[in-house]
């Protein structure tokens, strides 16, 4: 089947999460990703939890299917001519080192537009290359924390909380991912690659600004307001009988649907419920009347009464019942792939679900430097007994 990228080659200097994610979204519309690590150890993802039975990091598994992986010490000048000589074969270069590092190893974005003045690099990191911060070392909880995306998150009456999963990070990776893509349409048009500076703080920060967007007409800072939102209401869990029902009103129409669910219609004229600002304002009173009506049905009963009306609403189901859901399993977001050392894992499905170039993510993770005879000899021209040599000496 074609692929969306078939004949981009991207060098990958990423390690743990936010760099491998965003070349795995590129591998999975078909690039060609050479994922350059380093001797002996490689990525240190490879060794985290959780693993298989037979030792294969999930997390390794999911951001590293598919990739060419060859192994290169960077600190070794003839590691770095290597590297530069791969530099000139690549369209994309993409690093996710804290800022200076691939400067010191004598890689920056002005020694390889240098080499190759079409290359588009792309530097992911907690905060960018500049500004303050830039040196700061970053993990994805301080990218949520700083990018104001906890201070948000949790009860009113609780502490702040991080996002059930690495959100920073992805937003990292995604974001760096749209970035090339868009970088390599202006490279067709124009011929010019480019430098790409992506920071985790704002990639969240960029979430958060619009619902709190009010805070710089009142100067009020926002308060966490847990499962609800802050703009309409009822929005988000509530708690019946025997679990929680997710609600989302955002018209009248809607409003008015509940309130004929509940069995409530007396309310359609309240002044305190006219509009979705008026219900925000009285989000409390809002709540109370759904409250009552929650509070002796059981989640199924809710939901039937709320389907009735088409309101926008579901159950919250546990992890487990969200990998059995037969929609997820029915859009084929749960595939087994051949792994080189566990054999067959499940993993995540491809999101890309396009006609002509469909995402595809079934494909195993490379072994460390198992790439090094193809790439090196295929592009570079290196034979094996040179690899040999540069093996031994620890270049790669």
């Amino acid at each position: 089947m074609a692929k969306a990228l078939e004949g981009v080659k991207v060098l990958d200097f990423t390690q743990y999460l936010s760099g491998p994610h965003c070349t795995s979204v590129l591998c999975e519309l078909g690039a060609e990703i050479i994922k350059v690590e380093r001797p002996v150890t490689g990525d240190p993802e490879r060794k985290a939890a959780p693993l298989t039975p037979k030792g294969e990091s999930y997390q390794f598994i999911a951001y590293n299917r598919g990739k060419k992986s060859v192994t290169l010490n960077m600190k070794h000048p003839e590691g770095l001519e290597i590297a530069k000589k791969l530099v000139a074969k690549c369209d994309i270069l993409v690093e996710n080192f804290a800022p200076g590092v691939m400067e010191h190893l004598g890689l920056s974005y002005e020694v390889a537009s240098k080499i190759n003045p079409g290359i588009i690099y792309a530097s992911i990191s907690g905060f960018g290359q500049t500004g303050p911060r830039r040196n700061q070392i970053a993990f994805d909880v301080i990218g949520q924390a700083m990018g104001g995306l906890m201070d948000v998150t949790g009860y009113e009456d609780g502490g702040p909380l991080k996002v059930g999963v690495s959100l920073a990070d992805y937003m990292g990776g995604y974001n760096a991912a749209i970035a090339i893509l868009a970088a390599l349409h202006y490279k067709t048009v124009t011929g010019e690659g480019q430098y790409i500076d992506i920071s985790m703080q704002d990639g969240i920060w960029a979430m958060v600004f619009p619902d709190r967007a009010d805070y710089f007409d009142t100067l009020i800072p926002p308060k966490r307001i847990g499962n609800r939102l802050s703009s309409s209401s009822p929005f988000g869990a509530y708690k019946a009988k025997d679990g929680y029902v997710v609600i989302c009103t955002i018209t009248d129409e809607q409003w008015h649907n509940v309130l004929k669910a509940m069995g409530r219609e007396d309310l359609k004229d309240d002044e305190r419920f006219a509009s979705r600002v008026l219900r925000a304002k009285n989000m409390a009173q809002v709540e109370s009347v759904l409250y009552e009506w929650l509070k002796d049905k059981t989640v199924a009963e809710a939901i039937a009464a709320l389907e009735k009306y088409k309101v926008p609403c579901s159950p919250v189901p546990t992890f487990e019942q969200v990998a059995n859901d037969p929609q997820i399993l029915h859009r084929e977001m749960i595939i087994e792939v051949e792994q080189p050392l566990s054999g067959k894992v499940k993993v995540g499905g491809s999101p890309y679900k396009m006609s002509k170039t469909p995402g595809n993510r079934k494909l195993p993770i490379p072994l460390l430097g198992q790439h090094n005879e193809d790439i090196y000899g295929e592009w570079l021209g290196l034979d094996k007994q040179e690899l040999e040599r540069l093996k031994a000496e620890g270049v790669i």
